[in-house]
């Protein structure tokens, strides 16, 4: 049988290897066992595992040896279920067990995630006494519970290992970086090195690079990078594609130039990655001129090099070149059932090339998995098309494709923009039934309910989680904040610093929006102070928040004081600042302000006019606010209803209500009752009973489900005694379904903030509350309030 050894190696096409076979046949030799099990393993190997199984099951006796090659070949060929079969087949046999057939059964477990089976395999392995003695069946141990999640079982199966070299280390490492412990694998690695001595190899360093790039530890990076230069590790591809990829995951873009220009050949893998660390960057030109000079230079792409150019593609709008990249898929059969690439060339069609192309794309592959059901859905949420997420969601379903966690939690994401409560509640239902109750689902439900004004269903949720993270509770924090519930958002975090869990720069913005809406002005000092000193980044949208929170709460000092500290103002931090001046009647400071942001060279937006034009309304600045309003065209933007509405109010309340309504009149859109509330407003300040009359044809036809509307409306009549109409107005409200919000106050006392209103029930606190007021002197008169 030896002498045929070479003879296999030299089989290169499934005709040689017949031939030798029939050779076999005719000198007699297929009765040996080992040349039957490398017939069996050249027959896999040239892909052809029929051929391997049907020569298995007419060997009269197999031995353990053979059932662990064909077992192995079925796991070669990502066979897991068969290779696993075969090994439940070979127990019911009672053949004799071999070490060598674990590795490969442990594998296939891994493979197709059967968690329970590579658990009593593992039991096998210990009855058998093969876990003590055979490092490989140790590592595969290692690889099965890495791969599957149980970072616990491998840290075991690690601590009792006899011997540990350097792959037994490399896949304890891995285990950790994949299962998300990324600092215990870097703190392992320093053990491997410093306390054991052992020496790392390229595997090794692959995976530490990956833990850097995924603290963006720069530092670490700039040690692991040195580390592989200093040891002079074997040149390797894999891991100068690595170490390209760590570094573009830190923010550093220079440092993968200069390894990328290093590199004596250049192959798919090294070219793919500087493409990716440029589109990380953002810099998606940069990264198609990578991709021009990688075909320049001859070298082929893959399909992970082509997805990465779509993305180019789409972060530039490039609809024109991201055909020519799936014109070249097609013409290269790079990946002829778009198994890989079909998510990405849909989300390329769904963004910048309108519904039809995406549409086709999604005939040609939805009807095999989810996948690209989720990435339209996703794509669509994002560009605001909810309706037409839902309706792909229901088509999914209806093709027979079941949704997962990600349609369901994109299905609740566009079901909350929406409001549509009642098919959030189905697609809960769901939820439940199916059992795809984790954190990431339970979020979007959190969210769903929040955004549909049903926050304690969403509380519920919450509440029921053992251990919610971070994003789920800055979910709820946002929920509360949203809804008006700003007292529980803050309550939320203050449950989160007591307990010492992880603040991030969401929560922080979140709870100083809540100071903002209470004008809780103790708290949202004490939340600046805590993002100082716990070292939280501060970034344009927190500087801009508590710029907002200081001007609402009053501190007008404090707000300006965070404003010339940004390092970066956008329009919506000069709108901030502008509102903040206005609502306190300081219209020299707002104009002065606006003024100042133009000579910067930033463009004001809608909500800059509309603050603009509340601090001249706030102030009775109606020259002033005449320009503004006249203005806004100067800089390409259309009045809406809220600018109108700001104008209307600053003239009715100046008493020019005949210029009021004229502007009413030349509205090129239909009023609503804001705009009319502004001068119906104005008739009241100034007793224009004859102009209410005039217009009152169009106050009363007005549909809306603004109570105040027709509560101002009532009112007038009231002040001038005709009850009459009164009582229309009011029974027109109750015809409609409407009743009026009651209002409610809030109290700072004693850094702790009170909110009551008409007919709460009294709470212990309300005695402080009256105290605080019964003892309140008037500071000019002395004179007591009772």
């Amino acid at each position: 049988m030896t002498l045929y050894m070479p003879l296999f190696r030299s089989c290169t096409t499934l005709r040689t290897l017949t031939q030798l076979h029939a050779h076999l046949l005719v000198s007699g030799l297929h009765r040996d066992p080992q040349a039957s099990t490398k017939l069996i393993e050249s027959y896999s190997q040239l892909g052809s595992l029929h051929s391997s199984t049907q020569l298995f099951q007419t060997f009269p006796n197999q031995d353990p040896f053979m059932w662990g090659v064909l077992i192995k070949c079925f796991m070669w060929n990502r066979r897991f279920h068969e290779a696993i079969s075969l090994y439940q087949e070979m127990l019911q046999c009672s053949v004799g067990m071999s070490r060598f057939i674990f590795p490969s059964v442990l594998r296939a477990c891994s493979g197709c995630g059967e968690l329970s089976v590579g658990r009593k395999v593992h039991g096998r392995i210990v009855k058998c006494g093969f876990d003590d003695s055979d490092a490989v069946v140790e590592t595969a141990l290692l690889g099965l519970y890495g791969e599957l999640g149980c970072l616990d079982d491998a840290r075991k199966v690690f601590v009792e290992m006899h011997v540990r070299d350097a792959v037994s280390w490399s896949s304890v490492i891995l285990c950790c970086v994949e299962n998300g412990e990324v600092s215990e694998g870097l703190e392992m690695f320093r053990g491997m090195v410093m306390e054991e001595g052992v020496v790392p190899d390229s595997v090794t360093m692959l995976s530490v690079a990956e833990a850097c790039g995924k603290l963006g530890w720069w530092r670490g990076a700039r040690s692991v990078h040195g580390f592989v230069v200093r040891r002079e590790f074997r040149k390797d591809e894999s891991l100068d594609s690595s170490l390209i990829t760590m570094y573009s995951k830190c923010g550093d873009l220079k440092s993968p130039e200069r390894i990328f220009h290093n590199v004596a050949h250049r192959h798919t893998a090294s070219w793919t990655a500087m493409i990716s660390c440029y589109n990380q960057a953002g810099s998606f030109s940069e990264a198609l001129d990578v991709f021009v000079k990688m075909q320049e230079s001859g070298v082929e792409p893959n399909a992970v090099t082509l997805m990465c150019i779509l993305m180019s593609c789409v972060g530039l709008g490039l609809l024109k070149e991201g055909k020519s990249v799936h014109g070249f898929v097609i013409r290269k059969a790079v990946d002829p059932d778009l198994d890989f690439l079909g998510s990405a060339l849909l989300e390329l069609y769904a963004e910048i090339g309108g519904l039809s192309y995406s549409q086709k794309i999604l005939n040609m592959i939805g009807v095999r998995n989810v996948v690209p059901w989720n990435t339209i859905i996703s794509v669509y949420c994002q560009k605001g098309l909810l309706r037409e997420a839902l309706l792909l969601f229901v088509q999914m379903q209806a093709q027979g494709l079941m949704p997962d966690s990600f349609s369901m939690s994109s299905a609740l994401a566009a079901c909350g923009k929406m409001g549509l409560l009642e098919i959030g509640h189905q697609i809960h239902g769901h939820i439940v039934k199916r059992g795809y109750l984790d954190e990431f689902v339970l979020n979007s439900l959190i969210d769903m309910y929040s955004k549909c004004g049903f926050v304690d269903s969403a509380y519920i949720i919450f509440d029921e989680m053992k251990h919610p993270g971070i994003i789920t509770w800055n979910s709820m924090i946002s929920g509360f904040s949203r809804s008006g519930n700003s007292v529980m958002a803050i309550s939320l975090f203050d449950r989160i610093y007591l307990n010492r869990l992880e603040i991030d720069e969401v929560t922080i913005l979140s709870v100083i929006q809540a100071c903002s809406e209470l004008g809780y002005l103790e708290k949202g000092k004490w939340v600046h102070h805590k993002l100082i000193t716990y070292g939280v980044r501060k970034d344009l949208y927190i500087d801009t928040a508590l710029t907002d929170m200081y001007a609402k709460c009053g501190d007008l000092q404090s707000a300006q004081g965070v404003f010339d500290t940004m390092v970066e103002r956008s329009v919506v931090s000069w709108s901030v600042m502008i509102a903040g001046y206005g609502i306190h009647g300081k219209i020299r400071a707002a104009i002065s302000l606006f003024s100042q942001m133009l000579e910067t060279g930033i463009e004001p937006n809608e909500v800059t006019f509309m603050n603009i034009l509340s601090a001249c309304s706030h102030a009775g600045a109606v020259e002033e606010g005449r320009l503004y309003f006249r203005s806004m065209r100067d800089f390409g933007i259309e009045p809406n209803a809220e600018h109108f509405a700001c104008i209307v109010d600053l003239l009715s309340r100046a008493g020019d209500l005949n210029g009021a309504y004229d502007i009413i009149k030349s509205i090129p859109f239909s009023v609503d009752a804001s705009i009319w509330g502004a001068l119906l407003n104005g008739c009241r300040i100034h007793q224009r009973m004859d102009m209410i009359k005039s217009i009152e044809k169009d106050l009363l036809y007005i549909k809306t489900d603004d109570t105040g509307y027709y509560t101002l409306f009532s009112n007038i009549y009231a002040e001038v005694g005709n009850w009459e109409e009164f009582g229309n107005v009011r029974l027109m409200m109750k015809g409609i379904g409407l009743r009026k919000v009651p209002g409610y106050s809030v109290i700072e006392i004693d850094k702790r903030v009170y909110r009551f209103g008409a007919g709460d029930t009294p709470l212990p606190q309300m005695k402080e509350v009256y105290g605080f007021l019964e003892n309140f002197q008037c500071p000019t008169h002395g004179i007591g309030i009772t």
